[in-house]
C-alpha cells in the first residue's frame, strides 16, 4: 500500500483550523494533527505548488515551467509523462519556486477533515493522470495541478486550468533561495542580452 492509499484511507481526524502565522500554519492544540512545515533543504513542501524551469523552453519564455503539487506532509506529485505521475522525484529537477496554499480555503468534503481532503484529492488527480498521455499544449503537469484544485474546490472555485495556474504561479510564487531565482532566470536574460546585442550590431551596420 502506497504512502498515499494510507493517507486517503486513514480514520478522519478532528477537523482543524488554520490560523493566520508562520509557514504552514499554526494549528490549534486540540486538533491531532498539523501538516508539516516547508523545509528546503529536504525538498518538503506542504500544501504547496511547486515549480521549475523546463530547459530551453523557460529559457525563452521564463513564465512557462514544470509544475507539481505538494501533500499535506510535503510529498510532490508531477505528471512527469505519459501515463506517469512521479512521487518525489520532480522532473527537470527539485522546485525553484513554491506557492503555499492554505488548507481553510478548501471548500470540498462536507466539513471533513481538511488535511485528508486536500491529499485525497491529489490522489484521485495523480491516479487519474496515471492513465492519461502527456500533451504539452493541452493535457500537462499544470492541468494535473488544476484537477487537483478543481477536486477540492480550492477558494471555491472549480475552474482552474493551465494558463490560470501559470499566471497565479507568476504572481504568487516565491523562489526557495537566490539560485532558484538565478536558474529561473539567467538563461533568459543571457539570451535577451544577445538578441539585443545582434539586433544593435545589424543597425549600426
Amino acid at each position: 500500500m502506497s504512502e498515499y492509499q494510507r493517507l486517503v484511507m486513514a480514520p478522519a481526524a478532528p477537523t482543524i483550523e488554520i490560523l493566520e502565522g508562520d509557514i504552514g500554519g499554526h494549528l490549534s492544540e486540540n486538533m491531532g494533527e498539523e501538516p508539516g512545515r516547508i523545509d528546503h533543504k529536504k525538498q518538503r513542501y506542504p500544501t504547496c505548488i511547486v515549480w521549475t524551469p523546463i530547459p530551453c523552453i523557460t529559457w525563452l519564455f521564463p513564465f512557462i515551467g514544470h509544475m507539481g503539487i505538494a501533500t499535506t506532509i510535503g510529498v510532490i506529485r508531477d505528471f512527469a509523462g505519459p501515463y506517469y505521475v512521479s512521487e518525489d522525484d520532480m522532473a527537470f529537477g527539485v522546485p525553484t519556486k513554491y506557492w503555499q496554499l492554505r488548507l481553510d480555503k478548501v471548500m470540498a468534503g462536507n466539513g471533513k477533515n481538511l488535511s485528508q481532503v486536500w491529499d485525497t484529492c491529489v490522489y484521485e488527480a495523480s491516479e487519474e493522470y496515471k492513465n492519461r498521455m502527456h500533451n504539452l499544449f493541452c493535457d500537462n503537469c499544470h492541468s494535473h495541478v488544476a484537477m487537483a484544485l478543481n477536486k477540492m474546490h480550492y477558494n471555491n472555485s472549480n475552474r482552474y486550468d493551465m494558463v490560470k495556474l501559470c499566471f497565479l504561479m507568476l504572481i504568487h510564487g516565491k523562489y526557495v533561495s537566490v539560485w532558484g531565482f538565478v536558474k529561473t532566470w539567467l538563461p533568459f536574460l543571457i539570451f535577451a542580452s544577445l538578441v539585443i546585442g545582434l539586433v544593435v550590431a545589424f543597425t549600426r551596420t
